[in-house]
């Protein structure tokens, strides 16, 4: 299923940058569950056509192909999709599941062309949400399923985000990503095409040996806090730093130097027309 529209520009964007700075997939190797759940959510049928929206290092396409689907994987990121490759080699699963470079403001297929379009913590950082839903939408057949798993505004990584956004201010004018987290707001979003809404709230527990270890995790891998990071100076530094492991410490359950700490998340699941 090969793409019939423009391809991405070859000059980044800066949302291109922010994602391919650091290693996503190190990030997403913990979250595999995630795209397990969601395939489980939209009831994937074997032969079915499939895609994975800003798929990173594959982990829901790769759960996808698990499931006897024909699946497709898109992302922006040139080295995530190779190491999706290297993903899908090593289960065996390439006659399953392609990786190609795709925007999800602009996926590079026609109308129609998957009978399933998921997103695990992808289409909700796309910097134009209303573009992005009615990309998915085009590409998704009559009668089709969307689903999306997306960050909370008030879970732990929904906290963290606002407090990225507190220290280093984001471009004018760009929505905040946990929306994507909000039943309210996606049934705004979908409410012309979506015939069907279900929605769950899951949680994925993040841990680490201790709070600061995970804080020098997300520092060296995840490239939204590497370059808010990066941008401050050395007080900007102590203030972030401060106020990450404060929202670390909120929501830490381990009861002891560990850090087990729940990350809630949106599970959407979305019927077309």
């Amino acid at each position: 299923m090969k793409a019939d529209s423009t391809q991405p520009s070859s000059k980044p964007t800066s949302s291109q940058q922010t994602w391919a700075t650091g290693d996503f997939s190190m990030v997403g190797a913990a979250q595999v569950m995630v795209g397990e759940y969601l395939c489980e959510a939209v009831r994937l049928r074997p032969g079915e056509r499939v895609l994975d929206v800003a798929t990173g290092s594959g982990n829901t396409a790769i759960s996808a192909a698990r499931r006897v689907t024909e699946v497709v994987g898109v992302d922006f990121v040139p080295a995530l999709l190779e190491r999706a490759r290297e993903r899908a080699e090593a289960e065996r699963l390439t006659k399953r599941v392609t990786f190609e470079l795709g925007d999800a403001e602009n996926l590079p297929f026609p109308d129609h062309s998957f009978d399933v379009v998921l997103s695990t913590f992808g289409c909700m950082f796309a910097p134009d949400p209303e573009r992005t839903t009615k990309e998915m939408t085009r590409v998704c057949r009559p009668g089709g399923r969307i689903g999306i798993s997306a960050w909370t505004p008030a879970g732990l990584i929904g906290r963290m985000f606002r407090i990225h956004a507190q220290h280093v201010l984001p471009p004018p004018g760009l929505a905040s990503p946990d929306l994507w987290g909000d039943e309210k707001i996606v049934c705004e979003r979908f409410a012309g095409v979506a015939s069907k809404f279900s929605f769950e709230r899951r949680v994925h527990i993040f841990r680490a040996l201790a709070p600061e270890q995970w804080f020098g995790f997300m520092c060296k891998f995840f490239g939204p806090t590497m370059i808010a990071w990066e941008a401050l100076d050395e007080s900007g530094r102590e203030a972030f730093s401060k106020d990450l492991l404060a929202n670390a410490a909120e929501f830490n359950q381990s009861g002891d130097k560990t850090l087990m700490a729940p990350g809630e998340y949106l599970e959407s699941v979305i019927t077309l027309r």
